[in-house]
């Protein structure tokens, strides 16, 4: 690969980590060409970008990115893919369903809306996460479930509060 194929690569990488806004660095060493490529369909089927780079280029992708990402530069060691998803948790799910059947790929790093997540040990809280809309989701339905209760209790308590007035009316 000469320097301006680098460079390309480079600018490359540094789009998608801006444009998706979560990636997974995996390693994915010792894998036979026929199992990498059973990894690409996959991703493909599940709408995850896989690209394998040098752990120099994809370290000047995420510089040139401007994010925070000083933990992960020490898990750029030996051989890394790199996996962009709009989903946070797809990757994940995925990675976890591959190693059903193998030990790799093994997650070195996670990067998800600003939260880093390092080691292979986080797969499982990976996959268990929320989406942004699925929090949305849960946070209006908190609020709404408290204006739901004083409207219903203001409507059945109506009819009590009308006889309680015209008992006092009476009285008065």
């Amino acid at each position: 690969m000469n320097k301006e194929e680098k460079h390309d690569l480079v600018l490359a990488l540094t789009e998608q980590i801006k444009e998706y806004g979560n990636f997974y660095i995996t390693d994915t060493a010792d894998l036979t060409v026929a199992k990498v490529n059973s990894i690409r369909r996959q991703c493909f089927e599940n709408e995850i970008t896989m690209q394998v780079a040098k752990n120099s280029l994809i370290k000047k992708a995420m510089e040139a990115a401007g994010g925070e990402f000083d933990a992960i530069y020490d898990v750029l060691k030996g051989s890394s893919s790199i996996l962009f998803s709009k989903s946070a948790t797809a990757p994940a799910k995925l990675i976890k369903k591959l190693r059903k059947t193998g030990d790799k790929p093994l997650l070195k790093a996670a990067y998800i809306d600003s939260a880093i997540f390092i080691g292979d040990n986080q797969l499982d809280t990976l996959t268990k996460l929320k989406s942004k809309e699925q929090l949305i989701g849960e946070i209006i339905g908190l609020l709404q479930s408290p204006a739901k209760n004083v409207v219903s209790a203001l409507q059945s308590g109506g009819s009590i509060i009308a006889g309680v007035v015209k008992t006092l009316q009476e009285r008065g």
